[in-house]
């Protein structure tokens, strides 16, 4: 069961065992330690969770669905960049986003389409920052906020494209851009020497990538821009973590977003094959 209804569990800010329906932690004070009895299933969901590895494996597992689904548009080599492109049809059923599907409320794209690639070096290229960037920001702030930073940024970067009006449009560089952003929100609040260090390097890197952008055709700049103030904001607003546990509404929220990106998933496929 998903939902622990008796016996103890761990306070999310302590590390000490209460009962699991205890309204306060007897040790810090902490209101509802148990999170309503679902503390012990967010813990171990969390703490057995590699994001990176995850992103990646979900990554790949729609790339490859996008292929599966229509061969012969996979096989269409218009230029070397294009090498093993789903086709648009597929793409469209596995929940692409862009102001087309905007237009028709299906706002569940905005979670799929940060899963979903346009072919092998644009999957292989963005899962190769994810799994330089992801574990940076985990160490300064924490999973949850990981986890959170990259689906708002994904999501904020897709809004900001949504509504200038590109038609079509999938990919993680959005969350990637939010990840560095991240960085950037540190280094800047945390100052001093490793603030400064932080700051300009992966300052840099979010400049170089979005020049980048503007000189190879089909990026989407306005994802980029847009997921680089989402992942700002985001970990503006959430703080870092500096050493300190996650509280239980970071744990609660990340859990919140990874539920509501496979509910997405879920809406997606139903609505392509199963309507």
């Amino acid at each position: 069961m998903f939902r622990q209804r008796a016996g103890s569990s761990l306070c999310p800010s302590c590390r000490k065992l209460n009962s699991v329906d205890a309204p306060v932690c007897m040790y810090c004070g902490r209101k509802n330690p148990g999170l309503w009895g679902y503390g012990p299933a967010v813990g171990r969901l969390l703490g057995d969770l590699n994001f990176a590895r995850v992103v990646t494996g979900v990554s790949i597992a729609a790339y490859v669905a996008s292929l599966l689904l229509n061969p012969r548009a996979a096989m269409h080599l218009s230029n070397p960049l294009d090498l093993l492109a789903p086709g648009g049809a597929a793409l469209d059923a596995l929940g692409m986003t862009g102001a087309y599907a905007w237009a028709r409320g299906r706002w569940w794209t905005l979670f799929t389409a940060i899963y979903l690639h346009g072919s092998l070096l644009h999957v292989l290229f963005n899962l190769l920052w994810i799994n330089q960037l992801a574990p940076a920001v985990e160490e300064l702030y924490g999973r949850s906020r990981l986890i959170l930073i990259f689906t708002a940024a994904g999501v904020l970067g897709f809004v900001a494209s949504n509504w200038v009006g590109i038609a079509f449009t999938i990919g993680a560089s959005g969350s990637i851009f939010g990840l560095l952003g991240a960085m950037v929100a540190y280094g800047r609040r945390r100052g001093g020497t490793f603030g400064v260090a932080i700051l300009r390097q992966y300052g840099q890197w979010a400049l170089v990538l979005f020049v980048l952008g503007f000189l190879m055709a089909g990026v989407n700049n306005f994802a980029h821009a847009g997921g680089f103030v989402g992942g700002y904001l985001t970990a503006m607003a959430l703080g870092h973590a500096e050493g300190q546990r996650e509280g239980s509404t970071l744990q609660l929220a990340a859990t919140a977003a990874i539920l509501l990106t496979a509910l997405s998933f879920a809406l997606a496929l139903w609505i392509a094959f199963a309507r």
